[in-house]
């Protein structure tokens, strides 16, 4: 399919770079050379970007991604002919399609390096040929890539939409016409723009093919990601990671069927459990001195653990308790980075259930660089020995570049058990719509080339960058507590001390490009226990690098907390007044995501916010000046305080109460289920429920799960009982509510946890069973 019909729209933003110092001259090859920019824009509709010099030009191709070719005068003065050769090798390693073509004449070609010649596209000989013909050159080469730009979904809604055929099917504004017969839809036209509201298609238009049974071109789409992700099956799903992972539980697990599943899970594996009606049994992750989740112990993977799990869950049938685990579920990797070794993992596993699923909605572009080799789902050396189907859900919305709900699952077939696309897909057509949104099939076939295209070079330019803010926030604490050692900064969880060609340097010592391309670095181990996690397996968990948790002074390496501190929420809460929204904040620590979508200008910004909060904390600035409406909705309460005042009552809460023990405490247990998840969530729709105060909730039953963040994972679920064992769950939950009553505004989020407030006091309440005390 040609791009031709739309070749000066193409133009007009896709724009050629020529390289050269001999433009402002009076020369004929400047004449010339200028002639046929001229002729490329009024000719041809295309654009160039003009650079002096190698150096310029390189960072110009680094930081555009809009260029369709590249003009270089391989004549240019100064440097010499060795910046050429960087220029063309640096481009070619970032992008190994864009035409590169020399200006240059016949007796020049001896001065090419072999290696050079083999990287370049032609030749414009400037006194031999004419400028027509030049400028036709230039833009025949600009047109063929630009055409590989495009792949193969994306290029045909690009194809439709250019026809300007009239619509006599859904979506009723057709095409944005229908926007403009009102104030408030020319709002929304004028704001989302014509190109967006065209490629809103309806399902009657059979050149894009259909999602539902995956034929034309969104079938095609989904093979070709399933050849970039390495997997034998790849599936498009419009509404979020969620839908995928209940898409893949109801196309494996049926009722009474027994699921192994990590209780560090998000809330979607919990609702799988509910619509498959399955008996779960839990892998308990590990957690470290200040409340971040680690890993499952590898042991949990093992035939004798999963039995004894079952036979001690007194509300499987005995019947039941030989069956063979029919799904385990693990996250991978955690919110803050612990990265499982996904073939050490299948290994273990393969013949303990019948189908592994790895959670990885954070986790979509782990195959694109080495320093995940063999940390994710779907790495090829699982495919060197036995294992049952391995299904991954990512959110290709979250951390690669697909329109938020757009996420994929990869389905590697296990050695011995193929997984039946049509058996499949019933399960997907459940959970999807009849009506897709097309942008979003675009955004994921998009995803998908650029990553194909040059992923590995974009994961390196985003893990060095991630490397350089971490070894920068180190610095900046090392710099300020050499001034004063009881000064104090922000620091890293990370590791401090590193083995380099055996010798031991400080983190911030190693060079980026030596920590970006080894994994060894980032492998948590025993011997180096940066991560405060007892008992760590050989080669079996590793730091994310791109997942940045700070990490709050306060509390020291024991998890002690000392006479002052600051708690992270008071941090992340300035600087979302300013600008800037972190992933995730716990008690003393708080998660930024290093992204495709990072700049410099992002980490500068932070840096600058985190170094006015120190100040603002060190002057003990009054409160009403960095939190005025936390103030104003409460005077009495805060009022006459500071902002260092603020952070030492709650950091003193935390302390006196031993919020982080309580925590630790709670998240340990795994109360006693009386009914499986679905059969509480039956009690819901039917209306057999009803809410208990927290202060009544000893022996009764949720019917909901409870989810408290910090941390994000299930502290009760539907059909658990809160009884004695569970004791600690229930006295951890009460020094929440107490807390939301001692420092009002500072109510987070808690999962199926309702408040009603009397006499001014807030109360958490719970939906129950009725009767199940």
């Amino acid at each position: 399919m040609s791009l031709q019909y739309s070749n000066s729209s193409n133009h007009s933003t896709w724009h050629v770079l020529v390289v050269s110092d001999i433009l402002n001259e009076e020369s004929d090859k400047a004449f010339r050379l200028n002639q046929i920019i001229k002729l490329l824009k009024e000719s041809h509709g295309i654009h160039t970007i003009i650079s002096h010099n190698f150096d310029d030009a390189y960072e110009i191709a680094k930081s555009r991604q809009d260029l369709s070719c590249l003009v270089i005068d391989w004549d240019i003065k100064n440097p010499q002919h060795e910046s050429a050769n960087t220029l063309v090798q640096d481009v070619r390693r970032r992008n190994s399609k864009i035409p590169i073509m020399l200006v240059t004449d016949r007796a020049e070609m001896a001065t090419i390096h072999l290696d050079i010649l083999k990287n370049i596209d032609g030749y414009l000989w400037l006194i031999s040929d004419s400028i027509e013909f030049l400028a036709g050159r230039i833009n025949i080469k600009a047109n063929e890539y630009i055409e590989t730009i495009y792949p193969v979904f994306f290029k045909e809604l690009v194809k439709y939409c250019s026809e300007y055929k009239y619509a006599w099917h859904t979506p009723g504004h057709m095409g944005g016409e229908g926007f403009l017969r009102s104030p408030a839809g020319v709002g929304l036209y004028k704001f989302f723009g014509e190109n967006t509201l065209r490629s809103d298609l309806s399902i009657s238009v059979p050149e894009l093919g259909s999602l539902l049974d995956h034929s034309g071109a969104t079938g095609d789409a989904e093979k070709n990601s399933a050849r970039v992700f390495g997997s034998d099956m790849t599936f498009y799903v419009l509404n979020g990671t969620s839908s995928c992972n209940q898409i893949i539980w109801r196309s494996q697990v049926s009722r009474d069927d027994i699921a192994f599943v990590d209780r560090n899970c998000h809330k979607s594996l919990n609702h799988s459990m509910v619509i498959t009606e399955a008996y779960p049994i839990y892998m308990i992750p590990r957690r470290n001195h200040i409340g971040i989740i680690g890993p499952v112990r590898l042991s949990e993977f093992s035939k004798e653990f999963i039995s004894s799990q079952i036979k001690s869950n007194k509300l499987i049938p005995n019947n039941l308790k030989n069956t063979e685990v029919k799904m385990s579920a693990l996250t991978n990797s955690t919110y803050d980075g612990v990265c499982y070794n996904a073939v050490k993992i299948a290994k273990e596993l393969k013949k303990n259930v019948e189908n592994i699923h790895f959670d990885e909605a954070w986790y979509a572009y782990a195959r694109f660089h080495p320093i995940y080799h063999n940390f994710y789902g779907m790495a090829d050396e699982t495919l060197s020995s036995a294992h049952p189907p391995i299904f991954v859900s990512q959110s290709t919305h979250k951390l690669l570049t697909a329109f938020s709900q757009s996420s994929m699952i990869h389905i590697k077939h296990g050695t011995q058990r193929k997984i039946i696309h049509d058996q499949f897909n019933e399960s997907y057509m459940m959970h999807g719509s009849t009506s897709p949104q097309y942008n979003m099939i675009a955004s994921l076939d998009v995803a998908t080339k650029m990553m194909d295209d040059n992923g590995e070079v974009m994961m390196d330019d985003i893990i060095e960058g991630a490397i350089d803010l971490r070894k920068k926030i180190v610095q900046l604490k090392k710099d300020i507590k050499n001034k004063d050692s009881k000064d104090w900064f922000f620091d890293m969880w990370q590791p401090k001390q590193l083995m380099v060609q055996n010798k031991e340097l400080n983190f911030e010592e190693i060079d980026t490009k030596e920590l970006a391309s080894h994994q060894k670095y980032w492998i948590m181990s025993d011997k180096n226990n940066w991560h405060g996690f007892e008992n760590i397996e050989e080669d079996y968990v590793m730091l994310d690098p791109i997942k940045l948790t700070f990490t709050m002074p306060g509390i020291d390496d024991k998890g002690e907390l000392q006479e002052n501190g600051i708690p992270a929420s008071v941090v992340t809460n300035y600087l979302i007044n300013n600008g800037i929204v972190c992933e995730k904040s716990d008690y003393y620590s708080f998660l930024l995501l290093n992204s495709l979508g990072t700049t410099r200008g992002k980490q500068g910004d932070l840096i600058t916010q985190l170094l006015k909060f120190k100040r603002l904390y060190d002057q003990n600035i009054a409160l009403d000046k960095v939190f005025p409406s936390l103030v104003k909705e409460n005077f009495e309460r805060y009022g006459e305080l500071g902002l260092k005042d603020y952070c030492d009552e709650i950091h003193k809460f935390f302390k006196e109460h031993k919020i982080l023990d309580m925590m630790q405490k709670a998240f340990q247990v795994i109360p006693d289920q009386v009914m499986k998840p679905s059969d509480a969530y039956h009690t819901v729709v039917k209306g057999n429920v009803e809410y208990v105060l927290l202060e009544n909730l000893m022996n009764r039953v949720p019917a909901v799960m409870v989810v408290p963040y910090p941390p994000g994972i299930p502290i009760l679920m539907g059909g658990e009982v809160l009884n004695e064992k569970a004791k600690d769950i229930y006295n951890y939950l009460k020094l929440r509510e107490r807390f939301e009553n001692e420092f009002p505004g500072n109510e987070s989020d808690i999962h199926g946890i309702e408040r009603v407030e009397r006499d001014g006091k807030k109360y958490f309440q719970v939906y129950c069973i009725k009767g199940s005390n």
